[in-house]
């Protein structure tokens, strides 16, 4: 920008988009000093280096406004957990199951979790079943991530929306 450009010659661009030539960059900074504005390097690697004349704050305040808005869109995933039980109702289930299927459909990880308490941690067919099945019921919104896996008293399952 301005002074900084260490090259003797430049392509000059002119505000508004328009081509004025190749000149020296005292001279291109001269003119767009008269015009209020910033002589800024675009495209260093070209030769001779491409300058434009622009509001130099304008475009950064411009720039980052972009980015901010490209980083709203963006969506960040959030790991949920859905807790349950081995002797949990089917009426439960299907509500569980509703909730995790409206998580993976606002593309967020569902975490899927079976608490054995006392001497249901004799019965681990149970928990498997239901997490066996929870992966068949929301097989067309999402993959098993990481399959099921035994920390202690809990059973445990993690699930990805399908990419579209």
């Amino acid at each position: 920008m301005n002074e900084r450009i260490r090259v003797p010659m430049v392509r000059v661009v002119d505000e508004d988009g328009t081509q004025v030539g190749v000149m020296a960059v005292a001279d291109a900074i001269r003119m767009a000093r008269e015009k209020g504005l910033d002589l800024v390097e675009v495209a260093a690697q070209a030769r001779p280096p491409v300058c434009r004349i622009m509001d130099y704050g304008r475009y950064k305040y411009e720039l980052s406004k972009r980015q901010r808005k490209a980083r709203q869109k963006a969506h960040q995933t959030i790991l949920k957990e859905v807790k349950m039980s081995p002797k949990i109702g089917e009426h439960d289930l299907q509500v569980k199951l509703r909730h995790a299927r409206e998580f993976l459909e606002k593309r967020d990880k569902v975490k899927f979790t079976v608490r054995f308490r006392g001497r249901e941690i004799t019965h681990m067919e149970f928990g498997q079943a239901i997490l066996q099945r929870i992966a068949e019921e929301l097989e067309d919104v999402a993959v098993v991530e990481s399959s099921m896996r035994r920390e202690r008293n809990l059973l445990s399952m993690v699930m990805a929306p399908r990419a579209k």
